[in-house]
């Protein structure tokens, strides 16, 4: 788990560079196809990290949760996630 930790961090700490040379490109004027790309790329990274967020938290929280509380509460929390998640 510590490990996964550090590798969600590190991928964000990547995002969080590419959101700041897209702020840089358009404070330079770049063309916009490229500042596009570049917000394309940050937009998947960040849906990448998100599924392995949500991955984990089904794996681990969803279980524990199931164990300790209402099996159907814990169902519909998980629903109402990943309809969040999806949009």
């Amino acid at each position: 788990m510590e490990n996964d930790k550090k590798k969600l961090i590190n991928r964000l700490k990547r995002i969080e560079g590419q959101v700041k040379g897209i702020e840089k490109m358009i404070e330079e004027g770049k063309f916009c196809g490229d500042i596009i790309t570049q917000i394309t790329a940050a937009k998947s990274a960040l849906n990448s990290v998100g599924g392995l967020v949500l991955e984990n938290y089904t794996k681990e929280c969803i279980k524990t949760k199931i164990q300790n509380e209402d099996p159907e509460k814990t169902i519909d929390d998980l629903i109402d996630i990943i309809i969040k998640f999806n949009k």
